[in-house]
């Protein structure tokens, strides 16, 4: 067992102005992860520390969070990997609701901007709509997306810009216009190439170094820039 220090930014709308550091001394060893230190505050030092979780595995995205100035996920953050004082912060350029839980209203809602779901009004087929091996390799890495904000928070452009769609809900739209199975692709395109769509993207690539899942998001992006620019 080894001690880390936990530095928490924590803020609680009911008592505080504004965001105020806290230090916790834990106990760890090397094969836990940062989120099996943030329950052992949250169950044994300090009841009131508030940050989500849900299935620990990497797969729900609820723990994202900004560590040591990086945006991941604690799941997946293994403390043998970490120094001995280790920082934690809520996602950047979202509302603080509490501690290390942000308002995922405006991410979301830019998802719901973009049609996420496949669209064809086409008379449905006996079985399912097949797919050759190559058409479903296009859209398999961004299926794997897993909607937890890593990339949007640590976007710039978002930073500056709240209309901006932002790289997840890009990518969902990205998912769908390359799916030869949907039908809304060029509906989607006119969407992304708004004011506040894929022009917005600067190939900064924040995006695909915070990204727990390794996606190429600015690899996507500028895909669907050179597909909006054959349709113009």
């Amino acid at each position: 067992m080894k001690e880390y220090v936990f530095k928490i930014k924590r803020f609680d709308p009911e008592k505080d102005v504004v965001p105020r550091w806290e230090e916790y001394t834990v106990e760890m060893e090397p094969f836990e992860r940062l989120l099996d230190g943030l329950m052992k505050i949250k169950d044994s030092l300090d009841g009131s520390l508030t940050f989500r979780r849900s299935c620990a595995h990497g797969i729900c995205g609820s723990c994202a969070m900004k560590i040591n100035g990086k945006n991941r996920l604690a799941c997946q953050t293994l403390i043998k990997d970490m120094p001995e004082s280790i920082s934690f912060e809520p996602l950047p350029a979202f509302p603080v609701i509490k501690d290390l839980v942000v308002d995922m209203d405006p991410f979301f809602g830019k998802n719901e901007e973009v049609l996420p779901r496949l669209i064809n009004e086409e008379p449905p087929p006996e079985r399912e709509r097949l797919q050759s091996p190559e058409e479903q390799h296009r859209i398999l890495e961004s299926i794997t997306c897993i909607m937890c904000a890593c990339c949007t928070s640590s976007c710039p452009s978002y930073w500056a810009d709240k209309q901006y769609l932002g790289p997840a809900a890009i990518l969902k739209a990205a998912r769908f216009i390359l799916d030869t199975r949907d039908r809304a692709g060029n509906e989607r395109l006119r969407m992304l190439a708004r004011p506040h769509g894929i022009w917005r993207c600067h190939s900064i690539y924040n995006c695909v170094e915070v990204c727990p899942k390794e996606i190429d998001i600015t690899g996507h992006i500028s895909k669907m820039k050179r597909l909006a620019v054959r349709k113009r």
